[in-house]
């Protein structure tokens, strides 16, 4: 018997936050010989003073303990922050988390997080039961269309196999000037083959014109980049995506721009104006110059990538306004975006492209690239508020993916029902239940590297040099698919990027974004991943159904979703040894979807996955 344990309802009525005026009764059990009297909750709202509320004894708990208890509201969104204190044995009392949310008397833990957001929190609900397919457009699929020459500083890479370069020559000495021709009219090519993968939702990285095959440097906002096609294509891509049920989520790019954009025109290829040249320019201000023109706030000091002032009312309204950025792309087929670096966002611009999406279509999706627990970040020389109910939908769930990540490659099922549990306690459940799953990104190794090469090489002349042998590409393919269980099943969307699902491999920037493999795909992996898009379809159990945690060992985990009568068991084993579960009662006529019963037992092979589902 616990003292305190906020994920077990006997002290804590709710395991994920509240909503503003909603009550949480809050519970904790103390044995006689601490002698206890004036029980409190402490409770303060982050950055105020601390409440202290009377528990008053409710309950005899066996002959020597007793419960006391609190129902506790307030009317204010934000995050707080509790502990409990008690008098006893001539002395005052605490009670702190020491570790899996267990609370003992400590002078020496940390106290619990309690996360109040606005009643009227809602997020997209069609959204939820689907599949992310994240595409770095150059790299997907050239449909064979006729497009524009190519600038000077870029050039076509011929052969669609080759490794991106991480270093270039003389005459192309910036990074990012390879180009491998895929195109929008590629992907529309390619619909049917997402459809079957189950994709419902295309997340594109950067399509508005830009210098480098990575569009993180804008150079204009209101066109597509002529190496990607039109904006005709566009709105073709977004209208077919539509007829198969697949919508269209852009990467929005507004903390900074290229320096070889309209908007700074360091190069003159726009001009004479822009901010660099001209300080009557209309962009000026949107830049914080520290010594006009050649110094600049950059970006992370990246002088490429001049940084922008995102409350300057102009840009503001640039990208909000009538007819701004945002409202533009809308109206042209787009269902959401995905912020860069919203936690580098100031509020005030966060509040704003809340506002101004969700009047366009309250049922666009709005993300946010946090990396950190987004319920606690801080940022800006503040604590972040993105989860409250008046910014972001939801983050990509990088604690997700640290967790998979650790557990699969050898870490124990208790510390990642943990940090599952945690993000459920931490995470509003509008914003739980459209999180971004991913296990691999643009930004971070594919996950058969990641799982596979135990010693990866850390630098860029290594990784171009790495190639993966037969054995880690079959340690990382075995690995990866019960990584692909746990990203499918657990709360949120899962979002599966690209070539991930026919074997690609590479370390970090640039060598994954290697051009899909068209012919010389991994067709067990794809009809694999097939299987788990099909799970998420034909279960609404996904479609935010509650997570109980079963049961945690060493190298195993087993878990249910449920929703109303539908109900799915996961099971995954890490551990090279069978691993057997006697099924109660309630899921011993369930339907197998993967793996083995035998008799009453759950078979969970090595290195393998079991899923039943009931409905």
């Amino acid at each position: 018997m616990h003292i305190f344990c906020s994920r077990d309802k006997q002290y804590k009525s709710k395991l994920s936050p509240i909503t503003v005026g909603e009550g949480l009764n809050l519970s904790i059990i103390l044995h006689d010989s601490y002698y206890p009297c004036n029980v409190h909750l402490v409770i303060r709202r982050d950055g105020c003073d601390a409440q202290y509320i009377v528990m008053y004894p409710c309950e005899r708990v066996y002959d020597c303990y007793t419960m006391y208890s609190v129902t506790y509201s307030t009317d204010t969104a934000g995050l707080y922050w509790y502990h409990f204190e008690f008098d006893g044995n001539f002395k005052r009392n605490r009670v702190y988390n020491v570790g899996y949310s267990v609370g003992e008397v400590t002078d020496k833990g940390s106290e619990y997080q309690l996360t109040v957001y606005g009643a009227d929190y809602k997020t997209p609900d069609e959204f939820k039961q689907g599949v992310f397919y994240q595409i770095f457009p150059d790299r997907f699929h050239n449909s064979g269309k006729k497009k524009g020459e190519l600038p000077y500083g870029r050039y076509l890479v011929t052969d669609w196999s080759e490794k991106p370069v991480w270093k270039q020559d003389k005459i192309f000495p910036e990074i990012g000037q390879d180009y491998f021709g895929g195109d929008l009219k590629g992907i529309e090519q390619k619909l049917p083959y997402l459809k079957s993968l189950g994709v419902t939702i295309i997340y594109l990285n950067p399509i508005f014109e830009a210098h480098s095959n990575h569009r993180y440097n804008t150079a204009d906002y209101f066109k597509i980049d002529p190496s990607l096609g039109t904006e005709a294509d566009f709105v073709s891509l977004c209208k077919a995506a539509k007829k198969k049920g697949i919508k269209i989520i852009l990467d929005g790019v507004f903390s900074h721009t290229g320096d070889d954009s309209i908007y700074f025109n360091r190069y003159g290829r726009y001009g004479n104006s822009g901010a660099y040249n001209d300080r009557n320019s209309q962009y000026f201000s949107w830049f914080n110059f520290v010594h006009w023109p050649e110094k600049c706030h950059s970006w992370w000091g990246i002088k490429t990538l001049p940084e922008l002032n995102e409350t300057v009312p102009s840009y503001m309204d640039f990208i909000c306004g009538e007819n701004g950025v945002l409202r533009y792309w809308m109206k042209r087929g787009a269902s959401g975006w995905r912020l860069d670096v919203a936690d580098e966002l100031p509020d005030a611009f966060l509040d704003e492209i809340r506002r101004t999406i969700k009047s366009e279509n309250p049922d666009a999706l709005l993300i946010g690239e946090v990396w950190e627990d987004a319920s606690n970040k801080i940022s800006g020389g503040g604590r972040r508020r993105f989860l409250l109910g008046n910014q972001l939908d939801s983050v990509m769930n990088y604690p997700f993916r640290s967790a998979i990540i650790d557990f699969v490659s050898g870490g124990d099922g208790f510390d990642f029902t943990d940090s599952i549990l945690t993000v459920i306690e931490n995470y509003p459940k509008p914003s739980l239940d459209t999180l971004m799953n991913n296990v691999g990104t643009h930004d971070t190794e594919r996950i058969i590297t990641a799982l596979g090469a135990e010693n990866m090489p850390s630098t860029r002349p290594e990784q171009a040099k790495f190639v993966m042998t037969d054995e880690m590409l079959s340690r990382g393919k075995k690995l990866s698919k019960i990584a692909a269980v746990l990203q499918y099943t657990l709360p949120g969307i899962p979002c599966l990027y690209y070539g991930d699902e026919a074997g690609m491999y590479g370390c970090r920037d640039p060598f994954n974004r290697g051009a899909y493999p068209w012919g010389k795909e991994d067709s067990e992996l794809i009809e694999f991943y097939k299987k788990l898009g099909s799970l998420r379809a034909e279960n609404i159990a996904f479609n935010g159904g509650e997570f109980n945690a079963i049961v945690s060992g060493l190298g195993y985990v087993i878990y249910t979703r449920e929703k109303g009568d539908n109900k799915v068991l996961i099971a995954v084993n890490r551990w090279h040894e069978v691993e057997k579960f006697d099924l109660p009662d309630e899921w011993k006529n369930a339907d197998v979807f993967m793996g083995d019963v035998e008799g009453n037992q759950l078979i969970i092979k090595p290195f393998g996955a079991s899923i039943l589902i009931k409905k």
